[in-house]
């Protein structure tokens, strides 16, 4: 097994996701733009986005798998067996990294060559610069070492976690879907900045590091959550004045109720 600084990965699709996890791998230096190999339907923009980024633009599905050593399937579930079905032959030898949502180890097994080792996995776009999560399936058929390769790879970009197949859907719906929630909340606290004079750009700026930061704290104390929020909240001072009101507003029940509708889809 090669080395994370030798590996060839390779993209079958190049979308937003695919170009989000190889972003965050240039960036981070874990692997070399011209060891990345991608493909798409479209050709015309697959050049474009290959270009941005100096990777090695592929013909079909085919190249990719040739070229590669680890393949990362980045299409739309619907496309998955369309797409990989005339390759599984050449699939068996390879490492195989789905990133398709709802598409669990055991379907892959359905359409699959006997034999394949693949992982299905869940990103999410934070990956881009570094600071994503990456949802591995607990049941998948890699070996010991390629799992530490994949994990090794992934770890430079994302926190890693592996979930059990049954609670995959909810994982991923907090982050996958979470990114939206907080880009909403960073746009909300900026409206209320600017409401009160502060430029847009500053605005911006600190909302979103105010939420890197607070993210950063909780996982590196391991601190409840309630527990942070009562820390900065003293007696009659501002901070409950606007937690209160928060609370009044349905802030909480909100968000639970948009997840319990993301789950209930």
């Amino acid at each position: 097994m090669t080395g994370k600084e030798n590996v060839n990965i390779g993209f079958i699709g190049f979308g937003n996701m695919a170009q989000a996890m190889a972003e965050g791998l240039i960036m981070k230096g874990t692997v070399k733009a011209d060891r990345i190999y991608a493909c798409a339907k479209n050709r015309d923009k697959l050049n474009k986005n290959a270009g941005k980024y100096g990777i090695c633009g592929c013909q079909s599905p085919a190249e990719v798998v040739e070229k590669s050593d680890v393949v990362i399937a980045a299409v739309k579930p619907y496309l998955i067996e369309e797409v990989l079905t005339p390759v599984k032959a050449a699939l068996k030898g390879k490492i195989l990294i789905s990133v398709a949502v709802n598409f669990p180890f055991e379907k892959f097994e359905e359409f699959l060559a006997p034999g394949t080792h693949h992982l299905s996995t869940l990103p999410n776009t934070p990956v881009a610069v570094g600071e994503g999560i990456i949802l591995c399936e607990e049941q998948h058929s890699l070996t010991d070492e390629e799992f530490g390769l994949v994990k090794e790879l992934f770890e430079s970009i994302a926190l890693v976690e592996t979930v059990d197949a049954e609670h995959m859907g909810i994982a991923g719906t907090i982050s996958g879907c979470g990114p939206a929630f907080a880009a909403m909340f960073i746009e909300a606290l900026s409206d209320g900045a600017v409401l009160h004079g502060l430029s847009r750009e500053l605005s911006y700026k600190l909302a979103s590091q105010m939420v890197v930061g607070t993210g950063k704290l909780q996982l590196m104390t391991g601190r409840h959550p309630g527990a942070m929020k009562d820390g900065v909240c003293s007696p009659g001072g501002t901070t409950i004045v606007g937690v209160t009101t928060l609370e009044r507003k349905g802030l909480r029940s909100a968000v639970i109720d948009a997840i319990d509708a993301v789950e209930s889809k």
